[in-house]
C-alpha cells in the first residue's frame, strides 16, 4: 500500500461531511499527515483531524453560513445608494463569527483609533480572515489593494463578491496559511487571533507566520476570553507570550480594547 493512500483516504472522508466539504485540501492534508504519523490508525486521525479542523475554524461560526442570502442582502444595500445601510448589512453578517462580533460594539471607535495612527494605506492582507474583510467599510482607505486569505473556498469566493460590492480591487483565496503563507508585500497585514490558533496545530508556528508575512504594519490580536465567554487569565497569559517573542527588527504599541489584546506593529527592516 503506497503511503499516500491513507492521506488520501482521509483527506476524501473529511471533505465528504458538509461541514468540511469546503476546506482547502492543503489544509486537510497538513493536518491529516500530522494525526496518521502520531496515531498510526486512519480512524483515529481522521476523528482527529475533523477535532482540530473544529477548534481552529469551525468553532469559531455562531450559525451556519448563508452566502447566498447574505449577498442578495448586500447586493440590494447596495442599490439603495446608502452606505449606512450597506453598513448594517455588513454588522448583520459578522454577527455570525466569533472573532467580527466580539469586535462589533466598538466597531467605529476600533477602527478610527487604528487608522488615526497610520500613514494612508494602499494595500491590505488579511490571514486567515474569516469574515473580518467586511468590516473594509470602517478602513480609512481609498483605492486600497485587499487581499484576503482563509481556509473556506466557499467563504472566498463570497468575499470576492463582497468587495466588487465594496468598490475595493480584491484578491481572495484559500490557502493553509502554515504550509503556505501569503508572499505578497503590502502596507499593513491583519492576523487577527491567528498565532494562538496556529501555535495549537505546532508551536512556533504563529510566530513563524508573524516573521513571514510581509507588511509594513502588522496589526495582531489575541483573544482575552474563551469562545464560550470565560475569563480564564487570557490576557496575562497573552501579553507575555507576546513580550518573550523576539523583536529585532520592529517597534509597536498596543491597542486598549475589552474583547481583544491588540498590537500594531511597525517593522523597521
Amino acid at each position: 500500500m503506497s503511503s499516500l493512500e491513507p492521506l488520501e483516504e482521509l483527506t476524501a472522508q473529511i471533505r465528504s461531511s458538509p461541514k468540511y466539504r469546503h476546506v482547502c485540501i492543503e489544509i486537510i492534508r497538513n493536518l491529516g499527515s500530522r494525526e496518521l504519523q502520531k496515531t498510526g490508525s486512519l480512524k483515529k486521525a481522521i476523528k482527529a483531524t475533523r477535532k482540530k479542523l473544529h477548534q481552529i475554524a469551525g468553532a469559531y461560526f455562531l450559525t451556519r453560513p448563508k452566502y447566498e442570502e447574505w449577498m442578495r442582502k448586500l447586493r440590494d444595500a447596495k442599490k439603495t445608494g446608502c452606505p449606512e445601510t450597506f453598513r448594517k448589512v455588513c454588522i448583520e453578517i459578522m454577527k455570525h463569527h466569533h472573532s467580527t462580533n466580539m469586535r462589533l460594539k466598538n466597531i467605529d471607535e476600533f477602527y478610527n483609533a487604528l487608522f488615526s495612527k497610520l500613514p494612508p494605506i494602499r494595500s491590505i492582507a488579511d490571514v486567515a480572515c474569516g469574515f473580518h474583510p467586511l468590516a473594509i467599510p470602517w478602513m480609512r482607505s481609498s483605492s486600497t489593494r485587499y487581499y484576503a486569505f482563509d481556509i473556506y473556498e466557499d467563504l472566498m469566493e463570497f468575499l470576492k463578491g463582497f468587495m466588487s460590492l465594496a468598490g475595493v480591487e480584491g484578491h481572495a483565496e484559500a490557502r493553509d496559511i502554515m504550509q503556505n503563507p501569503p508572499q505578497v508585500k503590502v502596507n499593513l497585514a491583519f492576523i487577527l487571533n491567528t498565532i494562538p490558533v496556529l501555535e495549537q496545530i505546532e508551536k512556533g508556528a504563529g510566530i513563524r507566520l508573524l516573521n513571514t508575512v510581509k507588511a509594513d504594519y502588522k496589526v495582531v490580536s489575541f483573544p482575552v476570553k474563551s469562545l464560550g465567554g470565560k475569563d480564564k487569565g487570557m490576557r496575562g497569559y497573552y501579553e507575555s507570550f507576546f513580550q518573550r517573542m523576539p523583536q529585532k527588527h520592529w517597534d509597536f504599541w498596543k491597542l486598549e480594547t475589552a474583547n481583544e489584546l491588540v498590537y500594531v506593529i511597525k517593522s523597521l527592516k
